[in-house]
């Protein structure tokens, strides 16, 4: 798979992958209480809940806001900051239904009904949508014609909560679109080009999978969508920072060893 818009071929993007979620793991390793280590705290809770008959909301509540709060979900602008953790419980409950079980943790490489289960996450975004918009319109008194929550919101919950989707914000998003991996925006099609281009790499991804640290120090390992998030976000990071600290540098075209450059001075 070659880029569109710029010379690198797709071995290139895939160690400028496998260097980000290096770099990524041995800075959330390394420093003690790191505020990322709030997804894998997160992650594990409800991943294990979803063996549990009487699920703990509260405490679930609770790891989802403040992993909300730790991936930036609660500025000053956020419609979150004006409530309590217990915002989420309706939703914390929706998510650990058995309809979604197929999507937790999901290897979508793997999926032998793929449409089927990207219908699934559509309908669970719209649920997610549907149940937020309300407490935000509440909130926020200029909603500019625009009802619906963010792309952001839904996708980090769903990172945090099933691994599914990686989190579209502004840093992963400019990662896969300045190397022609997947569009911006949160769909099917999106979805399916990172489904696409995961399993066109399958054995480097898998090799790099097995060699981290279990999750939160337990048997879970980390889904495929959350080895995707951490590899364009912190790509995405680098060049957004170049940008802003070169005001007026143009970015014609990104080379291998530029974008390498910029994630090792990320170090």
């Amino acid at each position: 798979m070659k880029a569109k818009n710029n010379a690198l071929s797709n071995d290139e993007i895939m160690k400028l992958v496998e260097l980000a979620i290096s770099l990524f793991v041995t800075k959330t390793t390394e420093v003690e209480n790191d505020r990322y280590k709030s997804w894998e705290y997160c992650y594990h809770s409800f991943i294990s809940a979803r063996n549990v008959s009487s699920p703990d909301y509260d405490i679930l509540s609770l790891h989802l806001a403040f992993y909300l709060a730790s991936w930036g979900m609660y500025r000053g602008s956020s419609f979150l900051l004006q409530k309590d953790y217990k915002i989420h419980t309706p939703i914390v409950k929706e998510l650990l239904k058995s309809d979604y079980d197929e999507l937790a943790g999901k290897d979508w490489s793997k999926a032998s009904e793929l449409d089927k289960n990207l219908s699934v996450l559509e309908k669970l975004k719209n649920v997610i949508n549907a149940y937020y918009a309300p407490i935000r319109k509440d909130v926020v008194t200029d909603l500019k014609n625009n009802e619906n929550v963010s792309d952001v919101l839904i996708t980090k919950i769903l990172m945090g909560t099933l691994g599914c989707a990686p989190a579209y914000d502004r840093y992963f998003t400019a990662g896969i679109k300045s190397l022609n991996v997947s569009t911006g925006n949160f769909n099917k099609n999106s979805t399916k080009k990172l489904i696409e281009f995961y399993a066109e790499n399958s054995d480097r991804f898998e090799q790099l999978r097995n060699s981290l640290p279990c999750v939160d120090g337990s048997p879970i390992k980390y889904p495929e969508m959350k080895l995707v998030d951490m590899g364009f976000w912190l790509i995405g990071y680098a060049i957004e920072w170049w940008k802003e600290n070169h005001k007026g540098g143009q970015l014609s075209s990104l080379t291998y060893d530029f974008v390498r450059g910029l994630l090792l001075a990320e170090k």
